[in-house]
Formats: structure tokens, sequence, C-alpha cells
């Protein structure tokens, strides 16, 4: 198994044969700096571990997005690419990855200040894309995604070192209770909750379809939950919105069972001072696709 080199695992997980949870030792909001959001937003996010922001994009500009997506999935290469995940039954695309680096217009989404300048004023520093992709739940077979924590599984199996990241996903439709809209535990960022089970070599063919190893246990779920006062956040809302959620935020998703599709665009920012070094608790990295080790500052 690889070790990080010199460098403290702060977050050790699935190493033990029993699960834990441990308290979170990173900031939340890393200094007080400006951008898009204002104090209360900010107040918010670090109690909460998640904010959403509506109509952030125009509705002309979610229809240009749309537009380019429509004819970039309709390409044969696209489908073909090893980057695209499909659904495990009916082989529909369940997401598309690294799509700042293969869409120009989705590269200047991801890049622009209004998105980026978030996560910036949020993690004190410059930023650089850890994952970027497309994420679509189709009518009728989206399927579910289990609880789980980004963090654990980005220390883990890529390396990260700190809790210094965030997610913000992109609204390109509308998303209703009813559709497999994204699901937080409120509070549940400043919890650690660690994992058991040994990391399979190759594990990211398998979890980016569904997820196992290094879901947390029931116990700790409903732990977390009771913490929170019973009470669990469904991100719903319109095209153009925002959901911006810290890596720890312990997340998922039920299946989307509905006539109605979502889709959105999902970018991880991580600090450029908080970049990557070998795996924690895992045989070999993942993919670039999928953890970039390319730390060049988001422009």
């Amino acid at each position: 198994m690889t070790s990080a080199t010199k460098v403290p695992d702060l977050y050790p997980s699935r190493v033990d044969p029993a699960p834990a949870i441990r308290e979170r030792v990173d900031p939340v909001v890393y200094g007080d700096h400006d951008g898009p959001l204002n104090a209360d937003q900010k107040a918010e996010f670090e109690k909460q571990g998640f904010l959403q922001v509506p109509d952030v994009l125009s509705g002309e500009e979610v229809d240009a997005l749309l537009s380019e997506l429509a004819e970039f999935t309709g390409r044969t290469e696209v489908k073909d690419d090893h980057r695209t995940v499909v659904e495990p039954a009916s082989n529909e695309v369940r997401s598309l990855f690294e799509i700042h680096r293969t869409n120009r217009v989705l590269a200047r989404l991801i890049a622009d200040p209004r998105i980026a300048g978030v996560a910036r004023q949020l993690l004190g520093s410059d930023v650089y894309v850890h994952q970027s992709r497309v994420n679509f739940k189709p009518a009728f077979k989206g399927k579910e995604f289990s609880w789980h924590s980004d963090f654990e599984t980005w220390h883990t199996e890529d390396g990260m070192p700190r809790m210094r990241a965030l997610s913000i996903s992109v609204s390109l439709t509308y998303n209703y209770t009813f559709n497999g809209p994204l699901m937080l535990i409120p509070g549940s960022h400043k919890r650690y909750v660690t994992c058991v089970g040994e990391t399979p070599e190759d594990n990211f063919l398998s979890s980016l379809k569904a997820q196992e190893i290094g879901t947390p246990d029931p116990d700790s779920l409903v732990t977390l939950l009771t913490e929170a006062g019973g009470k669990i956040a469904e991100c719903t809302g319109g095209p153009g919105g925002i959901t911006i959620f810290d890596c720890n935020a312990m997340h998922g998703s039920n299946s989307n069972i509905s006539p109605v599709p979502r889709s959105n665009v999902f970018v991880v920012y991580n600090s450029v001072e908080n970049a990557l070094v070998e795996p924690f608790a895992a045989p070999s990295r993942r993919p670039e696709f999928i953890a970039a080790r390319d730390f060049t500052p988001v422009e």
C-alpha cells in the first residue's frame, strides 16, 4: 500500500477494523477574503457546510450550455471515451469527466469569477481544478448514490492532505424533491467518519458507478443525523443556481424514477496550498482525469 511521504496522516481511514467519528482539525472558511459571497453567506457555509445561491447564471447562459452539451454528448468519440461513465444497467451517460480540458465552453464556465471566485474566497488562496464533470440523472433510470464524504476518498485514494477543498454544482435543469437531488446532512462537515475495508486496486472502475468502499457505516450516519436535529437538506432549485458544499459534507442522492431528468456541471476546487501527495490508503493513484495533479491555478 502506497503511503504519503513526509506528510502526516491527519485523517486516517480504511486502516482500522471498526469505524469512528473524529473531529475536524481544519478550518471551513480560510481567512476573511473578498469575493462574490457576502458575510451572511460565508457564515451560513461555515455553519452548515453548504450554501445555495440562485440565479448565478442567466437563462440565456444556461440555454447555451445545454445546447453545447447536447452537441458534445452526441459525438461517438465522447461516449466511447474512457472519461465517460455510463449507468450500470441502462448504459446511458452518467458523467463526463475532465470537461475543463475537453470542452472550451465548459472550461470558461469553470473559470468564471462568479464561480471560481467563490472557491478562492472560501479557501483563502488560488485554486486549481481537482476534478470536473457533467452529471446526468436520466428520467426513470437515474441511479442513486450512497452517502459519503468526498474528502474521505480524496484523502485515502488521491492523497489530498487537508480539508481545504470544496465542490460547486451548477444546475442546468430544475432540481425537484422527486428527481434525485443532492441531499446533505447539515453540520456533518465538522465531523470525520472513518471507513473500514482496504481499497482494492483500480477501485475507481466500480466506485464511479456505484460506491461501496469509502461509505460510512449506518450507526455513524444515525449519529450525524441526530446531531443535525434529524434534518436532511434537499438541494432543489432552478437552472442557473449553484450549490457550494464543503469537501467533508456528508451527502448522497436518491434514484430518479420520475419522468424529469436533471443535469449539472460539477467542479472540485482545491487550494494550491493543499496539493496532492501519494495516496494515504490505496495501492496507487487514481487517473488524472479523476484526480488532477496539474496544480496550475485557475485564471
